[in-house]
């Protein structure tokens, strides 16, 4: 049976999917596919690489550096998070906390990272092929949030972050041929997303780039939509949602070590139920 995971990113929300990533590792739990957006594709490669407790101090420590992300990063590079920062300095074999690059590689999952063509508002899944030691680009454009960052560019495409064009790859998952899909969301699986904020976004790109701003606009209603559809896939007991019952205070960009701590911790425990689904 192909075993899928979805992670669906959020930004700092994103400690709850490393806490289930982690809760996987020390009980070896394995996935056959892994479907990454945003966020997402760093705590799957981190997963698919055997390093538990790697992205927690993404999380937890690096994020607080003014480097990471900050308002100086904005006005410097015109974009609050350092994706370079992130996912070169720190992740490269010199950095700090290097992506064990070979165990990705070696590692039989399948891995797809969502992304969005800026310009022509196409989805864009990238593959572990277009990973490389040191060259982790893929995450970077998969990561970048409208407005506050810049499109990141691979072989001259601007890309956006995935959530705009798939933002639960749920179908995906079941296209590419899993049997059954653990969905992982870093909000209340009850909380019903608002485009009030996507839409404040949406009109600081329209100008430059009009159909990644179409997508924001619709990006609460397929956020919606693509929940309702994991759910009635859990209802024939083919895909499991593992969502926190609160998010602790955590929001997208908010830095509180306590609280995410706290949604870490949720995580963890939430992923009990993984292993009671791929074994029935």
């Amino acid at each position: 049976m192909k075993i899928g995971a979805v992670d669906v990113g959020g930004g700092l929300r994103g400690i709850y999917a490393a806490g289930v990533f982690d809760y996987c590792m020390d009980r070896g739990i394995k996935f056959d596919l892994g479907i990454g957006v945003s966020a997402g594709s760093a705590n799957l490669a981190s997963y698919a690489a055997g390093q538990r407790g790697r992205n927690y101090v993404f999380y937890t420590e690096y994020a607080f550096r003014s480097r990471y992300m900050s308002l100086s990063n904005f006005i410097i590079k015109r974009s609050f998070i350092d994706l370079d920062y992130i996912y070169g300095t720190l992740s490269r074999a010199d950095g700090e906390n290097p992506l064990d690059y070979p165990a990705l590689r070696d590692n039989p999952m399948e891995l797809y990272i969502v992304a969005e063509e800026a310009v022509s508002g196409r989805t864009k899944y990238f593959d572990k092929s277009d990973i490389r030691q040191d060259d982790y680009d893929v995450m970077k454009a998969s990561s970048a949030i409208p407005f506050v960052c810049r499109p990141y560019v691979i072989g001259g495409i601007s890309y956006y972050d995935g959530a705009l064009a798939d933002p639960v790859p749920v179908q995906k998952a079941f296209e590419l041929g899993c049997e059954r899909v653990v969905v992982i969301l870093t909000k209340p699986e009850a909380v019903i997303r608002s485009p009030e904020k996507d839409e404040k976004a949406a009109a600081r790109i329209q100008k430059k780039y009009p159909k990644s701003a179409q997508n924001l606009r619709l990006r609460a209603q397929r956020y919606n939509e693509s929940v309702a559809l994991a759910r009635r896939y859990a209802e024939q007991g083919r895909a499991l949602i593992i969502s926190p019952d609160d998010t602790c205070g955590v929001d997208t960009l908010k830095k509180d070590r306590q609280s995410l701590h706290r949604l870490y911790q949720k995580g963890y425990g939430d992923a009990a139920a993984i292993e009671k689904f791929i074994n029935s």
